[in-house]
């Protein structure tokens, strides 16, 4: 019952070709290169289609005892369409110093989004937290593919010490990442402190002989950049000032005598960037090169040319280009890369989100009104899905530039390692925006594969599949050992409301699986064998799911900003919070003990009990059961009316001289007589008999009557601690988890609960709102007793994969 990831991933189409202005020995290719690298790259992505996960959470930081909500987005990866394969996503919380999940959760989609929370409960100790979403889909590929956000927990104490250390360490990387001798290029580098985060450097390169051949100073977060032509034989190092006047070494990129550099022009021009391609190698004049650029695994072009004493120039149209990140590689004559560059791309192609509240100022607990508008770029209404988050500025510090679905989807999601302020580089009023995310390509870039595995002939089979439900897993052994052939079992799901029986087949080896099985939760599960032999032998272990593997960073950093006026007010108001939480739970807890209740006690009714009244009921005891190897052994000259020949597994029974033996039913489910005979009988709670008119609720299968078996774990009041029955295994799998509602109060309708003080921080949350075809919705809520200002924000996903975000705010008084 595997899912074929294959059929589930649509085909996505090529990004139509741009046009291109050709200069020096440049053409667009036309050469077998051009249909090799499409088709391999199709190919490629074909069976390994990726996935983009996304939470919009309310706030970045949080308090023992606080709820964490969030929204989660799943695209797939290349066009960024909501409605990729996966319909499970995975939310988890690891605790940054131990690495440990400490919760996690089961998140249905529809349509892409679906919507969470994560109760922070005093067992989970205060300190830096990263939450991260994934599919079972997206464990085939590295951690660097999952979303990632760094939270804090505070509790009463506030803020603690930071234990990050102090040292700061310095990388340099050569555009198209190789310096090669006689051949002028550039240098980014990026300093990064004891906390993870850019910081300012400066310093200088010296050569072996102790002389300043350049310098180097950061302009952006730790990053910069600096033209350098390394000469032949040369060794070169790197030296940072420090604050104390002092100096530290760093190692420099070593200088290769021959090869090829890239570089790009992407600022100069907003409608074209342009390419230089050098190279040096011995005994050649002219190197014939292809160039390819492709955003996200989609081929954008595919140009050749040849690289003379003078170089080759290419200009390339970008209007045509995707908002996003395009990967170029060049191709030497032997088709293998030789040098990679990331350009960044910016048409503010995204959705325009505009957020209104009716009046700029509200007074404490007033109703507020506020009208969302959706529209795409040229000004059209967009019906899609939007969550908002509406929180206490007094309390909650908005991170600068913090991450929304436009800079995830866009730059975060294509990058390696943690984007600091990638807000920063989609912000229209920053004026070196362009500049400085240029570096970012420079000292970030990566790719979500390699090209040795595109060319390769034959791809690996996945290891993990496209889940759309809950998957039910494990391994059938018989005494002990592997199973040596095929094995059918059967399979009872049941819970509140749910009765399903099923049947499944372990592989050769013993292995089974169910997949796609939608519930929520938790079910009751009840496996065993279906051979009429050998059944008590069965053994079966249930494979867990393994949450994403986790690598451990050397340092836990402070991942917050917060003013400590906003922690002490947003600490002092959750304490305050809680502990009217608590006096409430105890009040409670104190009227109920006071209450007496009197009454006649109703007999509830057995839910797998389709009829009302059996004509015979057997009470199965231990000294029954004992003494019989199947159930039909137990009926024999026990009812009236039921005729039993033969026993054990080739016993027949007969109701009232019937020629056809009944139909039988376990808790509550019609089954085969082969299934009935071979459960234990040790498992056995009653047996019911259905005769004549009895029996017609089940219609023309009850026409020889009915045997109706009601087993002790089918039961819901049975206590699964007791001891498991061999050849059947008991368990209990988790399902989807439900979402709690967010409290929100209704101060229009006076209520005793109204009187406590009210300073949520999280003033109203809503993770699914709608627009409707006009693109607008609107939303109300109540403000809190806080005179503050407010922060509203709003992620937007259109069903085409186009991002939106949001901010407005007002003041109460």
């Amino acid at each position: 019952m595997m899912i074929s990831y294959a059929t589930l991933f649509r085909k996505i189409p090529l990004i139509p070709t741009v046009l291109v202005l050709l200069l020096a020995a440049f053409q667009w290719a036309d050469d077998d290169f051009t249909g090799q690298i499409a088709a391999r790259l199709q190919k490629y992505r074909q069976a390994f289609p990726q996935e983009k996960a996304y939470l919009h959470l309310d706030k970045p930081y949080y308090v023992v005892g606080d709820t964490l909500w969030f929204a989660g987005y799943l695209t797939e990866a290349s066009l960024h369409q909501a409605d990729s394969a996966s319909n499970l996503l995975y939310v988890g919380l690891i605790d940054q110093r131990t690495g440990k999940n400490v919760a996690l959760r089961r998140v249905q989609l529809s349509g892409g989004i679906g919507h969470g929370d994560i109760a922070l409960a005093d067992s989970i100790a205060p300190g830096p937290y990263t939450i991260r979403a994934y599919t079972n889909w997206m464990r085939n590929f590295s951690e660097d593919f999952i979303f990632k956000k760094d939270i804090y927990l505070f509790d009463e104490t506030g803020t603690p010490a930071s234990s990050a250390s102090s040292k700061t360490d310095l990388q340099f990387f050569a555009e198209g990442g190789h310096l090669v001798a006689g051949i002028n290029t550039r240098i980014a580098f990026k300093a990064i402190d004891g906390d993870g985060l850019g910081t300012d450097a400066e310093g200088f390169i010296l050569d072996q002989q102790k002389d300043t051949v350049a310098t180097f100073k950061s302009q952006h977060l730790g990053m910069g950049r600096f033209q350098f032509e390394p000469a032949p034989g040369k060794i070169y190092t790197a030296f940072l000032r420090n604050k104390n006047g002092g100096t530290t070494r760093f190692d420099f990129p070593k200088v290769e005598e021959s090869g090829f550099t890239m570089m790009v022009d992407n600022l100069s021009n907003p409608l074209k960037m342009k390419i230089l391609a050098y190279c040096k190698l011995p005994g050649s004049k002219e190197n014939p090169v292809h160039v390819v650029g492709h955003s996200r695994g989609i081929v954008a072009f595919v140009a050749k040319g040849k690289i003379s004493d003078k170089g080759l120039v290419m200009s390339i149209p970008t209007t045509d280009l995707p908002d996003g990140i395009t990967h170029l590689t060049l191709f030497n004559e032997q088709n293998k890369p030789v040098s990679e560059r990331l350009v960044f791309t910016d048409h503010s192609r995204r959705l325009r989100v505009s957020l209104n509240p009716t009046r700029k100022t509200y007074k404490p607990r007033e109703k507020t009104e506020v009208e969302l508008t959706v529209s795409d770029s040229a000004g059209n209404p967009v019906e899609t899905s939007i969550s908002v988050s509406v929180t206490d500025a007094s309390q909650i510090e908005q991170q600068p530039n913090d991450q929304n679905l436009v800079s995830y989807l866009n730059l975060s999601s294509d990058l390696k390692g943690h984007i600091e302020q990638p807000g920063y580089y989609f912000d229209a009023e920053k004026s070196e925006r362009k500049i400085y995310a240029d570096y970012l390509m420079m000292t970030q870039g990566w790719t979500r594969f390699h090209w040795d595995d595109v060319f390769r002939d034959s791809l690996p089979e996945p290891r993990y599949f496209v889940e759309q439900g809950i998957s039910l897993e494990g391994e059938a052994k018989r005494s002990g050992r592997k199973l040596s052939d095929k094995t059918m079992l059967s399979v009872y799901l049941s819970s509140d409301s749910i009765n399903s029986f099923m049947t499944a087949e372990t592989n050769q080896s013993g292995r089974f699986a169910i997949h796609n099985l939608v519930f929520s939760d938790s079910l009751n599960l009840r496996i065993q064998g279906m051979n009429k032999k050998g059944n008590q032998n069965l053994s079966f272990t249930l494979s867990l799911f393994q949450p994403f593997s986790t690598t451990m960073q050397k340092v836990p950093f402070y991942p917050v900003t917060v003013n400590s006026i906003q922690l002490s007010e947003y600490l002092k108001r959750a304490a305050q919070d809680q502990e009217i939480a608590r006096k409430i739970r105890e009040s409670r807890e104190r009227l109920l003990q006071e209450v007496t209740i009197k009454g006649k006690k109703e007999t509830q009714r057995d839910t797998r009990k389709l009829y009302n009244n059996a004509d015979a009921s057997l009470k199965i005891t231990p000294q029954m059961a004992s003494s019989a190897m199947s159930v039909l052994d137990m009926l024999a000259g026990r009812v009236a009316g039921v005729q039993v020949v033969g026993s054990g597994m080739n016993a027949s029974v007969f109701i009232r001289g019937n020629r056809g033996e009944p139909q039988f039913v376990l808790d509550g489910m019609p089954v085969d007589k082969d299934l009935v005979t071979n459960l234990n009988v040790q498992d056995i709670e009653s047996i019911d008999v259905l005769k004549g008119a009895s029996a017609a609720i089940f219609g023309s299968r009850g026409g020889n009557g009915v045997i109706s078996i009601l087993t002790k774990r089918g039961n819901e009041n049975y206590d699964y601690s007791q001891e498991i029955v061999p050849g059947v295994l008991i368990s209990k799998i988790a399902g989807f988890d439900v979402p709690r509602d967010f409290y929100m109060p209704d101060y229009q309708v006076k209520k005793p609960q109204d009187n406590r003080p009210d300073y949520r921080s999280t003033i109203y949350w809503a993770p699914m709102l709608k627009t409707g075809k006009d693109g607008k919705v609107k939303f109300q809520y109540f403000n809190t007793d806080a005179a503050t200002r407010v922060d509203i924000r709003a992620d937007v996903l259109s069903p085409a994969g186009i991002p939106g975000f949001a901010k407005s705010g007002y003041t109460v008084e």
